[in-house]
């Protein structure tokens, strides 16, 4: 059951759009536009339970209903109005880039702040905070960066994103600077399967990049190992690479992350390399040089 007209909505459309069919294609029946659940109503005799949703279906004969309701920053235990501590709208907590508070003394990081809920953020923004606080001189505008964040979700199959959805990118650069790459194919993990080749279980995959230099500032996956195999593309987008890059990259056969380094087509972008920024302490994401400025 989703409220809109698919999952992953937010995400890129090329892993949104192939996730519902995998999902379809495993037998899931998808109940969309439905606004959410009006309520839940449990058969004494038979411990099966009727959902009713909002715009009126209702599905009969459930044996189990698991939601994702979303959640909300426990602070309010917290007291911090009478801290005078600042908090948006949400019940999030403000701070600046160096996770301080308007308060002097006053620090928070990680989900409360609600700027990527992902634990591994919260404990690289603890790293960096307690470095400037303890750390001594050489640390004393040590901040943790929010750009190109890898991020996954454990969805069968598994998606891998970073960086900008091609429609994020569009917004931010124009679409006279932005080229985008894609790729789907069946994984060859599934090369022996005897089944029809629309039946195996595919892989999708788009990389977007922006400006002269075809920088890349997005990068999306879905499909097997999706999970693994975008760590080590996170350090490279994090460095600025380019997909020159991508390119000089030689492939390791046979996987599916090969993909990415040959992505058609392969060779003919303009031969700049992004290795020219630091992505240590911090440091703010390179940035194209555009084509033309956006309206």
């Amino acid at each position: 059951v989703v409220r809109k007209g698919k999952a992953m909505r937010e995400f890129d459309e090329i892993v949104a759009d192939t996730l519902d069919d995998e999902m379809q294609r495993q037998g899931i029946n998808i109940f969309r536009d439905t606004n959410g659940v009006e309520k839940i109503e449990l058969n004494e005799e038979s411990g099966s339970k009727t959902v009713t949703l909002n715009n009126g279906e209702v599905i009969e004969d459930v044996d189990t209903v698991l939601m994702a309701t979303g959640r909300s920053p426990l602070v309010g235990p917290l007291n911090l109005p009478g801290a005078g501590v600042e908090q948006n709208d949400g019940g999030y907590i403000v701070t600046d880039d160096y996770s301080a508070t308007n308060v002097d003394g006053v620090f928070a990081l990680g989900d409360v702040c609600g700027n990527i809920e992902l634990t591994p953020m919260a404990i690289a923004a603890g790293r960096r905070l307690a470095d400037r606080l303890f750390g001594g001189p050489q640390f004393k505008d040590s901040k943790v960066s929010y750009d190109n964040v890898p991020t996954v979700v454990f969805s069968h199959p598994p998606i891998g994103t970073i960086g900008l959805t091609d429609v994020q990118a569009i917004e931010k650069y124009g679409e006279d600077n932005v080229k985008i790459y894609r790729s789907k194919f069946a994984n060859l993990y599934y090369g022996p399967w005897q089944v029809e080749a629309d039946d195996k279980p595919k892989t999708a995959m788009k990389l977007i990049c922006a400006g002269e230099e075809e920088l890349v500032v997005g990068l999306h996956v879905i499909g097997m190992g999706a999970d693994e195999m975008l760590q080590g593309f996170g350090i490279a987008m994090k460095m600025g690479a380019t997909k020159a890059d991508f390119d000089s990259c030689v492939a390791i056969h046979p996987t599916a992350s090969e993909e990415f380094v040959t992505m058609f087509p392969w060779g003919l972008s303009k031969q700049d390399t992004g290795a020219k920024l630091s992505p240590l302490n911090g440091a703010t994401g390179p940035e194209p040089n555009l084509f033309k400025t956006p309206a």
